[in-house]
């Protein structure tokens, strides 16, 4: 697996960008627009899946990060169940909406992938590998 250093690094979480970008396109839109409900929650859940990813990671921890991952993983099936209601209100044509669930079920197999590796790995997370150059603080404020 490619050297992960920041979240953004991740596959899952650009293609969750991704998928949001789209998202948001698609709510602004004729009748979907004017689908406050629809709109809101399918929103909502969309945002969760690249937040959830990011907060993961930065938690430094495999188990929190796992955990993290799996609302993640959650949030595309929510998203997914929302894009067949938008489909079935007509406000997504078939194209988009297949293009939209592939992308949604793409992200899950990434998510799900990543849990896996992070699951079967020996190290425990960021936030457990030592240090090579110690924390200094300054004396006169006692910060780092």
């Amino acid at each position: 697996m490619a050297s992960i250093r920041q979240f953004e690094d991740i596959l899952a979480w650009q293609k969750g960008r991704e998928l949001a970008r789209k998202i948001y396109q698609s709510t602004q839109e004729n009748a979907f627009a004017k689908d406050f409900a629809l709109k809101d929650q399918i929103r909502r859940a969309v945002i969760s899946i690249t937040s959830n990813i990011a907060e993961g990671f930065e938690r430094g921890g495999n188990k929190e990060f796992i955990q993290f991952l799996s609302h993640a993983k959650g949030s595309c099936g929510e998203v997914r169940s929302q894009l067949y209601l938008a489909f079935d209100a007509e406000y997504l044509d078939e194209e988009t909406w297949r293009q939209y669930h592939n992308l949604c079920l793409e992200i899950s197999r990434l998510v799900d992938a990543l849990s896996r590796y992070l699951r079967e790995s020996d190290q425990k997370g960021r936030k457990f590998v030592a240090s090579t150059t110690p924390a200094k603080f300054n004396d006169s404020t006692q910060e780092l």
